[in-house]
């Protein structure tokens, strides 16, 4: 038999315990304002039919062409792996005809994604995301709505060197009449870009503009921009976009290039990046995606959302963002009736929600001490067989190593006190 190890699949990766409080950081601060931006959460499958993803990523599209996790279930029926989680999203609120009690509806979500990319910094096969999408409302204000609470959140963390970058997609019909505009001035190009893009000439060549081939770029760098041939509706929606992020003290830059890589987005379209994070640089993206609720079967809805790469955060997450560690009591129970006592008193410590521990394998205060400082704790509790018999505990600080005698039914009040727990 085989006993060799087995190892992680290449582009995964285990979050271990020492990251786990940047973890909580991150998802204490996403569920905090999502909630304060009246956003409720809601969890939808790791996994979905796989015509989810082709009908509303498109077909086209790196993702659904190349990155998709899809197997046959034993129905042979195809699944995928959700790679983003919009599109389950606007399943779920077709499906349970969410609008039935209001067609204006926020969620929010946090969860594992699935795409098969290079493994980079930041860049995995399983990643997480954090996002937000907003059914009902059309009005430009929804999209500063959730461009600002995008915005708050990753400054909430104090993430460095982030820029909001804003674009206009148009609507249908100025995407179709740009295109043709795109098109005469890529086609005498067409031999400069690389393989993805001339193949891209005739799925999608407003993903041309979103290469990041160092060719790809210099061709385009004179492309017609899209916000030059927008409608007077599509203008006037992308102008009341920009004055409602100045007048909320967002600052942001236009970028003719953004154009998302999802096939659903219409109108605004915005990426919030960092200078730390070298080309791949979007930190978080989202848009609107008007037309989506009613690919699914659902009644037209405008919608609007966000999704944030929670790696990258990690990445980039200062020290001085992280919560302090709530303070540890160590209990040190030892002999054969301060070991029963101590065992009693550690669970009415955790019952006040203190956070408290022990080792059952010592037997000796030495030993107990000794573990008590490995694991940094404030305070230790000592109960030996001298204090069981007298009710009593010995309470050290461990900081600065004075000591004090305590009735043992005082112990947990005592320290809830101190270390203000309530």
């Amino acid at each position: 038999m085989d006993k060799s190890p087995i190892r992680n699949i290449k582009g995964v990766k285990d979050i271990l315990p020492d990251e786990m409080l940047r973890w909580e950081a991150i998802e204490g601060a996403a569920r905090r304002l999502a909630r304060v931006y009246g956003f409720a959460e809601i969890r939808v499958p790791i996994f979905e039919v796989t015509e989810l993803f082709a009908r509303t990523i498109g077909a086209t599209t790196d993702i659904v062409e190349k990155e998709m996790y899809t197997f046959p279930d034993r129905d042979g029926k195809l699944l995928t792996l959700r790679p983003e989680a919009t599109a389950g999203v606007v399943r779920a609120y077709v499906e349970h005809n969410l609008a039935a009690s209001s067609p204006l509806q926020k969620f929010y979500y946090i969860g594992p994604m699935f795409r098969h990319e290079r493994p980079q910094a930041g860049r995995l096969r399983q990643f997480h995301q954090f996002g937000v999408e907003s059914f009902g409302i059309a009005s430009p204000r929804a999209d500063v709505e959730v461009m600002v609470l995008l915005w708050r959140f990753l400054s909430a963390l104090r993430l460095p060197d982030l820029t909001m970058e804003v674009n206009s997609l148009g609507d249908a019909a100025d995407r179709s009449a740009y295109k043709a505009v795109l098109l005469s001035f890529l086609t005498p190009r067409e031999t400069q870009l690389c393989g993805n893009c001339r193949r891209r000439m005739t799925t999608n060549p407003l993903r041309i503009l979103d290469c990041k081939v160092p060719e790809c770029r210099a061709a385009t760098k004179d492309a017609p921009a899209l916000t030059d041939h927008l409608s007077p509706v599509s203008r006037r929606h992308f102008e009341d976009v920009l004055d409602g992020l100045r007048s909320l003290g967002v600052a942001y830059v236009l970028n003719s290039r953004l154009v998302r890589g999802l096939d659903y987005y219409t109108l605004t379209t915005f990426e919030v990046t960092s200078g730390r994070l070298g080309a791949q640089n979007a930190v978080g993206a989202g848009g609107r995606y008007d037309g989506l609720v009613e690919a699914l079967g659902g009644p037209p809805t405008p919608a609007v959302g966000f999704a944030v790469g929670l790696e990258r955060v990690s990445l980039m997450l200062p020290e001085a963002a992280l919560p302090p560690r709530a303070p540890l009591v160590f209990v040190a129970g030892f002999g054969l009736e301060g070991a029963p006592v101590g065992r009693i008193l550690l669970e009415e410590l955790r019952m006040r929600g203190i956070c408290s521990e022990t080792d059952y394998r010592a037997t000796s205060l030495k030993a107990l001490l000794r573990q008590a400082d490995r694991l940094g704790a404030a305070y230790v509790v000592i109960i030996g067989d001298d204090e069981a018999g007298k009710g009593e505990v010995l309470l050290r600080n461990m900081q600065t190593k004075e000591q004090e005698a305590l009735r043992v039914s005082a112990v947990s009040g005592t320290l809830a006190t101190r270390l203000q727990i309530r």
